[in-house]
């Protein structure tokens, strides 16, 4: 074969190399770098994550969440909350690639002063009841099992007038808004914002399947701020009666903004699922890296497959995460279980990157 003149070919590999590494290093101080290089790398056959599964047993943390209300009061840290630190991830305050989780703890008669952020956040309540939230001028009373909803960029504060302890765990989009260098945040003058509406008021407005006839979407979140765990328990034991039941997931329910039909937070995915007793779910997998939370009831989760895979047995209030496209099968062996969850599924549906993958497929 004929060699076009004007290209000097080198004859061997060390030759090679040495050209490459010469022009590698010649376009690096243009600020180039050759794709060929990295591109295996960048696009990959199919999710790698440094998301690993973890689970976190409330029972062997809940000491540790009430010694931090002994060292510091909630004023002091703003949000005194322990972070679900994935272990793939130390250091970088996530519990999946782009979300948050932590354990919030407010005491009696304290207050985590007002602020506001771009970041959405959510609220799950794992123990106590009593407290409250404030929401751009509504205060809403949480109570265990109750999903409740924070905006973006919505003022904000937390307060504990009952006489027990209070925690809930804390979602957050913050390194979905970090990766997006979307972060603001702002404090409130005062300790805690005027109340401009009655508690309930969004609920009575917007949760029963209805809308004021001048109701304008203005923003992607749902106008409902606090979704009560009895309604959606309701809403469960209905379907049951059907026996709808779905050989992964049991009977999972996705909490809806009323105003739409869409997820009732832009960035986050909510759900609730029930799992009968004997319950033996097929594997599962799909993209969003899912956070679990155990509302009633105890059983365990296979993560992985074959040698691989892990076995975490989990009870009330316990968390577990299952990276993205991981497989996994639920089990509820000698109880019905109730489970909490939350993933980015809605940011990867709008950019049509969402998957999932059933049984053995």
């Amino acid at each position: 074969m004929t060699q076009h003149p004007n290209i000097d070919r080198p004859k061997t590999d060390d030759g090679v190399m040495q050209q490459r590494k010469a022009y590698y290093d010649k376009i690096g101080t243009r600020k180039l770098a050759p794709l060929w290089e990295v591109l295996h790398g960048l696009v990959i056959p199919q999710p790698k994550s440094a998301c690993q599964p973890a689970l976190w047993h409330y029972a062997d943390i809940r000491d540790d969440i009430m010694e931090a209300g002994r060292l510091i009061t909630a004023k002091e840290a703003e949000r005194r909350v322990l972070i679900l630190e994935n272990p793939g991830m130390p250091g970088q305050s996530r519990i999946t690639t782009s979300l948050y989780a932590g354990l919030q703890l407010i005491l009696p008669g304290e207050v985590a002063p007002s602020h506001r952020h771009t970041q959405s956040a959510l609220r799950f309540i794992v123990e106590g009841g009593g407290a409250y939230t404030a929401v751009d001028g509504e205060k809403t009373i949480m109570q265990e099992g109750d999903f409740v909803i924070t905006p973006s960029w919505t003022w904000h504060d937390h307060g504990n007038d009952s006489d027990r302890p209070m925690v809930w765990m804390d979602g957050l989009d913050i390194p979905l808004v970090q990766a997006l260098d979307c972060s603001f945040s702002e404090k409130y003058p005062e300790e805690s914002q005027p109340l401009s509406r009655p508690t309930g008021d969004s609920l009575a407005r917007y949760g029963s399947g209805l809308l004021p006839i001048d109701h304008e979407v203005r923003v992607p979140t749902s106008p409902v701020f606090n979704y009560p765990y009895s309604r959606t328990r309701e809403a469960l034991d209905t379907m049951r009666r059907r026996d709808t039941w779905d050989p992964c997931h049991g009977l999972k329910l996705q909490y809806v903004n009323p105003a739409n039909g869409e997820s009732a937070m832009p960035t986050i995915g909510t759900y609730m699922q029930l799992l009968p007793k004997g319950f033996a779910g097929e594997s599962y997998r799909s993209s969003d890296a899912t956070v679990f939370s155990v509302v009633e009831g105890k059983g365990y989760t296979l993560v992985g497959e074959g040698s691989d895979a892990q076995r975490f047995d989990w009870g009330k209030r316990d968390t577990f995460v299952i990276p993205s496209w991981v497989p996994h099968r639920h089990h509820a062996p000698d109880e019905d279980v109730v489970l909490f969850s939350f993933s980015d599924r809605p940011v990867q549906k709008k950019l049509g990157l969402w998957r999932e993958s059933r049984g053995n497929r």
